[in-house]
């Protein structure tokens, strides 16, 4: 089995998984090492934030029209956007916390324990008007595993895995709010034929930018990437696992790619 194949197959094991919220039902699976939650967090927390640009587009519909190079830049300049965001709240409220921020944009948080719908892993949601959901039982399984002697202290003094996915919540109701964002305002164009032009979106840049408004606004030191794996972890070691391997292998790839572009400069 080629590398490639093994990735594809641990890839759609997640997507598999994610159909059902209480993750019962095992599915196959090439050999995937257990990981034990604290290296998880120790490797992933050790990735340069700029370097999880290739597993951030790998969950774009349209990832296949664009360059390595291409990549690289929307997701830096994605990073930037989100990063401009919250120091803008930042110059309004000070060091405010995402809960009392939702108060401030006039949202309501709630914490049921489950989403209704489970057809998919969900942590939390935007649901318009003016209500951001984080699901507890995603946040006991994280406390669980926290509570752990052997995991280290990752989060800031004071920073809970809630304030993490209210803030990137809290990004796409800016971004709802404010058209002009780049994030939710900037298109590429598909085709052009005389004045006719087909402009679209691109999906995952909201995404990479919510995640660095939730670094910036919480303090995190790391990506907020490494929650996909994380959380995960609570509902199936394996497909936490199976995420570790893939980002892992993402951030080398990336590396290597950003010291080959540097080189190439340099000449």
């Amino acid at each position: 089995m080629t590398s490639s194949d093994w990735k594809e197959k641990s890839r759609n094991y997640v997507k598999r998984l994610s159909k059902s919220l209480m993750g019962k039902t095992e599915f196959e699976l090439p050999n995937i090492s257990i990981k034990k939650p604290e290296v998880l967090i120790r490797d992933l927390s050790r990735i340069p934030k700029e370097n999880w640009w290739k597993y951030a587009f790998s969950r774009e519909p349209m990832n296949g029209r664009f360059s390595d190079a291409q990549r690289m830049d929307f997701y830096l300049s994605a990073l930037e956007c989100g990063k401009q965001q919250a120091d803008k709240i930042f110059e309004i409220y000070g060091d405010i916390k995402p809960e009392e921020l939702a108060q401030k944009l006039n949202l309501k948080v709630e914490y049921p324990q489950m989403p209704q719908a489970k057809s998919r892993i969900l942590f939390a949601e935007f649901a318009e008007p003016n209500t951001v959901r984080v699901y507890k039982d995603g946040l006991e399984k994280g406390a669980l595993i926290n509570k752990s002697e052997t995991m280290p202290k990752w989060l800031p003094e004071g920073t809970e895995i809630k304030d993490i996915l209210i803030a990137h919540e809290l990004y796409h109701v800016l971004e709802q709010r404010d058209k002009s964002i780049w994030s939710e305002s900037y298109r590429i164009s598909l085709w052009k034929i005389g004045p006719v032009e087909n402009k679209s979106p691109i999906a995952v840049l909201s995404e990479i930018a919510a995640m660095a408004f939730a670094e910036r606004m919480n303090h995190l030191n790391f990506s907020a990437y490494l929650l996909d794996a994380f959380l995960v972890y609570g509902y199936s070691a394996k497909a936490a696992s199976a995420l570790y391997d893939e980002m892992i292998a993402a951030a080398k790839e990336s590396q290597s790619f950003e010291q080959e572009s540097l080189q190439a400069v340099s000449v």
